[in-house]
């Protein structure tokens, strides 16, 4: 199940139901069980972020934690609705990170490069049941209101990485979710939007002679469009 949000013209952000199946959250959430695979947040944190984190994240270097992450990414890349609204270049950086209670991550906005990467989309996929905690949740501080996100464990929400942002304190149990940064072959949030908007319009349009003119109508736009704006 799909649902589409758009906040504003040049702020698309899409909440995606079930990224993960049962059985590929059962093994990560059963891996990242370890405690040991923990430590101090605020090692990842660049400046001015590491003066407002308060979390748990999982060691990147960790053989583990390492193989967790390619679990997300194999998900991501065979969504085609994630594909189709990211446009995918290669991911920055995933990362797991949990927070107990008292912990936070007050207001602060992505890294624009991270791991000799460009960032223009960020995405958190949540793997904790939302009854299990008080707290947690996601907030995008936008000029026409704040946007509070939480989602259902499996599921992943995508927004533009230029948003302030901040995780609102848990207060009881524990948050879990893997978090991780795209450059897309699109640059401008407001160029994806308009490519979304096309593919959304082809899956509307039932294969049939009678729509045949009008689908090959958008798949050329499509690829035209492309040629203009993709790096």
């Amino acid at each position: 199940m799909l649902i589409i949000l758009i906040i504003s013209y040049t702020h698309m952000a899409i909440f995606l139901e079930n990224v993960l199946d049962v059985h590929t959250i059962e093994a990560i959430t059963d891996t990242l069980a370890d405690n040991t695979l923990f430590e101090d947040g605020r090692k990842t944190a660049g400046k001015t972020a590491r003066l407002v984190k308060k979390n748990l994240q999982a060691n990147p270097k960790s053989p583990a934690v390492k193989g967790a992450a390619k679990l997300v990414e194999k998900a991501l890349l065979a969504n085609t609705v994630f594909k189709q609204a990211a446009l995918p270049v290669k991911f920055a950086k995933i990362m797991f990170n949990r927070y107990d209670p008292g912990m936070t991550y007050g207001s602060h906005m992505d890294d624009a490069i991270i791991a000799n990467t460009r960032t223009d989309l960020s995405f958190t996929l949540f793997l904790s049941d939302p009854e299990s905690y008080q707290g947690g949740e996601l907030v995008l501080e936008r000029n026409d209101g704040n946007e509070s996100v939480k989602l259902p464990k499996g599921a992943l929400y995508l927004y533009s990485a230029n948003a302030l942002h901040y995780v609102a304190p848990v207060t009881s149990g524990y948050r879990l979710a893997a978090v991780g940064w795209v450059q897309s072959r699109v640059r401008l949030a407001e160029h994806r939007e308009i490519l979304f908007d096309l593919y959304t319009a082809l899956q509307q349009l039932p294969r049939n002679e009678q729509n045949q003119s009008a689908r090959l109508n958008i798949i050329k736009a499509q690829n035209n469009i492309m040629r203009l704006w993709a790096d």
